[in-house]
């Protein structure tokens, strides 16, 4: 409607005395009041949420309600969401460790995209191959995943292939200069004399956890465990290619274009970002 008369949204805004982020934030809600609160009863909501349920067994009342309004835009009760799915037995019990290791240094906050990536590794396996391995790289600001690898081995020489791909998807004019920082644990493989000099080389500053550091690659780790919740535990790959396929699916399209993520005021990985890049034009031209 702006556009089409000729006004920019800094310009309205200004004249109508409202802010750029306020202007955004009502276009959300209306989004999502194409469903309102008492347009669906008890029974359409809960074949709804049996649905996302579905495909999602790991989702608790918060995540699936985040997305019948932000996918589904349907404007529903928090509340109301819990009452059903208790109501049919439809909630996500978690068991809840206690870490016995405990520090006082806190994890690094990333402020921007591209500043710091975790990159970490697990296994699974795959009936008519056994152990297969997993990396994945993740950038702490967006939580996107910006690169992963699957393979029958885990060494540094897969662990480069999986943040060479990260580099060349989010750094394509080169990643020297850009003052990025790579957090993981002491293993074998980012402490491998190949990875730290390939690290040197492409000015990538590595950044190692310690034992009694138990958040150092948190973000890192709990990504994996929501691969293993999405993904891993709810198939019994055939081949070392299905996993792949199916794998690489789930986290170009199912993750970094469409979950709602908690810690993003449950927006995609790809939505939070283009949200970052949007406001920090609108500061660089203000």
């Amino acid at each position: 409607m702006l556009k089409e008369s000729g006004y920019t949204v800094k310009d309205a805004c200004e004249a109508l005395g409202v802010s750029r982020s306020g202007y955004y934030a009502s276009l959300r809600v209306k989004r999502v009041q194409d469903v309102g609160e008492g347009a669906l009863r008890d029974g359409d909501l809960l074949e709804k949420i049996k649905a996302i349920k579905t495909g999602h067994p790991f989702w608790g009342y918060r995540r699936v309600r985040a997305w019948l309004v932000h996918r589904e835009r349907i404007l529903v009760n928090e509340k109301r969401v819990r009452r059903v799915m208790r109501e049919n037995s439809l909630g996500a019990t978690q068991r809840v460790h206690k870490a016995k290791r405990r520090s006082q240094r806190s994890k690094p906050r990333a402020e921007r995209p591209r500043q710091y990536w975790g990159i970490d590794m697990t296994k699974f396996t795959v009936p008519s191959l056994g152990w297969v391995y997993l990396i994945i790289v993740l950038d702490w600001f967006n939580k996107k995943i910006v690169g992963w690898e699957l393979s029958l081995r885990g060494r540094s020489k897969e662990w480069r292939q999986a943040l060479e791909m990260a580099i060349l998807r989010e750094f394509p004019d080169g990643v020297r200069g850009s003052d990025l920082k790579l957090i993981s644990d002491n293993g074998s493989q980012p402490t491998s004399v190949s990875f730290m000099r390939d690290m040197a080389t492409l000015g990538i500053e590595q950044i190692f956890t310690s034992y009694d550091n138990p958040k150092g690659n948190a973000d890192t780790e709990r990504m994996m465990r929501t691969i293993k919740e999405e993904v891993i535990w709810l198939n019994e790959f055939s081949s070392l290619e299905e996993a792949r396929e199916k794998i690489g699916h789930w986290i170009d399209l199912d993750y970094n274009k469409l979950y709602v993520h908690s810690e993003l005021g449950y927006r995609s990985p790809e939505e939070f970002e283009e949200q970052y890049e949007r406001e920090n034009s609108f500061k660089e031209a203000a």
